[in-house]
Parts: structure tokens; sequence; C-alpha cells
């Protein structure tokens, strides 16, 4: 079990319930049930919406996961969910879920970090991160560079979006350009028909005193909004493809420069992108040109593994298995606030060791005063 654990991620910090199945570092199913269609008409994500949302998607995509994996939820090794950060609500609904599947099934359960699950999630397509790695995590509530020395234990935070995350600008460009919600993938789609250097929009903290690892887009959503808003008024044309090009492009020149900086002043020769906006196509072409020139190698899992999933999770699990992590503690809670230094949340109580095991539930519920536990047995286990 060390070497190769099976492990059930579940991830719901934000809009989509993702359930995903890993053994040691190879995928086995990745099942998302999204929800954005229903915050499209609100221009953004509404947490209620997002929580019953989860409720309602959650016990299919576990099917669906364990079904695409071919595995029984009896063979799992433990169940990881993401503990935080992110919507409390819509963790909530994670964290409970693990609960009740990791108790009746006696599996332990690791409540990890969503940043520290977007690294290590890399591993599922390039293999073993080296240690340490730079990490660049860009999506819509997060813009961080951290480095990882131990994905498990050792995450330090090396700068911070102060104001908008990358994420978030896209979708108030988008917003403003009349194009949707999402405004990632549609900007990033306009971008490529446009020009870039059409427009000289601002760079935010990149001045020689400015924090040399943070980040600043709401300087440059203003600026784009007000440029927008003039040629409107002068009952001018706006030219979205243009716009969209020299939009984003302000956004990766700041994300990339300040990456690669952090890896040469580190002495860290690799680089991985990870989150919503790491799916941009110029952001992962500046990136890959800007590190060839300094001699950083890339690593930037497929789109479908940058936005928000459960494989992600299981990932982070089966190496905290792997790596003999305890397993977090019956009263796990969300925490919407967890900071990326704590890559989990492990529990004093016990390690490894989960709830009971199968037909010793009703034993150790009598322990603890809970005799109405004796209900669950083997064969009600969800398999």
């Amino acid at each position: 079990m060390a070497d190769e654990p099976l492990v059930l991620g579940i991830e719901t910090s934000c809009d989509e319930t993702g359930v995903g199945v890993v053994r040691g570092t190879t995928l086995l199913a990745d099942a998302v049930a999204s929800s954005v269609d229903e915050h499209a008409r609100f221009g953004g994500v509404v947490p209620e919406v997002a929580s019953r949302a989860h409720l309602e998607a959650m016990v299919p995509t576990i099917e669906r996961a364990l079904k695409e994996a071919g595995v029984s939820a009896r063979d799992l090794d433990g169940i990881a969910v993401t503990a935080g950060p992110g919507l409390a609500g819509a963790l909530l609904v994670g964290v409970s879920a693990a609960k009740a599947y990791a108790y009746a099934l006696g599996k332990p359960l690791y409540g990890v970090n969503h940043l520290a699950s977007h690294i290590c999630v890399d591993q599922l397509e390039h293999g073993p991160l080296p240690e340490p790695t730079m990490a660049l995590l860009v999506s819509g509530g997060h813009s961080s560079l951290l480095l990882s020395s131990d994905i498990t234990s050792d995450v330090r935070p090396m700068g911070a979006t102060i104001d908008d995350a990358a994420g978030e600008a896209f979708d108030k460009i988008a917003r403003v350009l009349n194009l949707g919600f999402p405004g990632g993938p549609v900007i990033d789609r306009y971008a490529r028909e446009g020009d870039p250097s059409a427009i000289a929009f601002p760079r935010g903290l990149t001045g020689p005193r400015d924090p040399a690892y943070d980040f600043s887009f709401s300087g440059l959503k203003t600026a784009v909004a007000r440029w927008i808003e003039a040629r409107r008024a002068a009952g001018e044309e706006v030219p979205v493809r243009d716009v969209s090009a020299s939009f984003q492009e302000a956004v990766v020149d700041v994300l990339t420069r300040k990456a690669v900086r952090a890896c040469k002043d580190e002495g860290v020769d690799h680089l991985m992108i990870g989150g919503g906006v790491a799916a941009n196509t110029r952001l992962r072409a500046l990136a890959q040109e800007r590190c060839e020139a300094a001699g950083i190698r890339l690593r930037v899992p497929r789109p479908g593994l940058c936005t928000d999933n459960g494989a992600m999770v299981a990932a982070l699990g089966a190496e905290m298995v792997a790596r003999g992590r305890a397993a977090s503690d019956w009263d796990l809670s969300a925490d919407s606030s967890l900071p990326v230094t704590e890559p989990h949340v492990p529990g004093e109580a016990h390690a490894h060791s989960g709830a009971p095991a199968h037909g010793h539930a009703h034993a150790h519920a009598h322990a603890h005063g809970h005799d109405h536990v004796h209900e669950v047995g083997e064969e009600n286990l969800y398999s």
C-alpha cells in the first residue's frame, strides 16, 4: 500500500464537484460535475448555489469515478478531501461527504490543502515532483508563487496577489466586454486574433521598489475598463480582439517574469504552473519561451488537470499515504482560509488508522458513546 496507495479525492472548493481516483502517481479516474452554467447569469460564482449543486452531484460523481477507475470503495487505502481554502459552504459539503465515506468504509481520512493539490497534480502527468519545485498558481481565487521542498509538509509562500487574482481580472474584463462568464477561456479565444501590442496597458508591481514576487491586477483591470469606457463614450467601436490580447499580455507578462525571477533567485531549475489560468494558451507559450531562455524546465499539466478537479486531491492524498503522513481526525473541519503552509491537516489521535476496520464499527462507537452506529454494517458499505 505504501508504494502505490489507492486513494479517492474529493474537491468542492468552488463551483465544481470533482472526484478523482489515483493509484500512486497513476490517474485512474477524474469525474467532474460543474455548476458553472448555474452561475453564468450572475456573472460570478454564488456560494449558496455552489453548495446546493455539490450536494446534488456528490454521490453520482463518486459513483462515476469508482466505475471509471474499475475499483471498489472497499479497495481504497484512503480518502482525501479539500479542507481549504475555498468557499466555506462548498468546502463543508466535500468534507462532510469524505468523513461519511471514510468512516463507513473504515478508511483513513486526509484533509488536504487546495493549493498544494494544484502543485501535486503535475505528478500524474510528468512524474514525481523535483525537490525543490517553484510553483506559479493562477486561478480565479489565487495568484501565488510557492516554493515546495516537500509537497506533503513544506510549502513556502514567495509571493501572492495583493488584490484581484489573475482569473478574477479575466472575469471582470470579460464582463466589461460583454463576453460572458467565465472570462478566461473566451478572452483567450478572442486574444488569438488580436494584437497584444496594440494597447499599452500597465504592468502592476514591476517597479524597482515594488515587492519582487507579489502581484496586483486591480490597477490593470481599472485601466482596461476605463479605456473601454472612453471608446464607448466617444461613440467609437471597441476592438474586442485587440483589447483581449493586450490585456492578456499584460497579465501573463507579469506572471511569467516574476516566476522566472523567483526561480533564478532561489536557484531552482524547475517551474510548475497550475490553477485554472494555467490553461491559457498565451501563458503557456510565454512561460515556455522565458523558461527555455533561462535554462529552467517548465512543467504544466494538461488543461483538464489545471482547473479544479478531484484528481489533484487524490494525488496529494496518495502522496500523504506513501510518505506516512498522519491522517486527519474525525473532527476535521472546513477552513476557508487554510494557509498554504499547511499542505494537510493531520490528526493527533491516529496515523493511518482511519475509521475502525470492517466489523469493528460497533465496538468503536460504543467506546465513544455512540451505540447507534451499529447500523453501519458491512452489508451497508458503499461498494
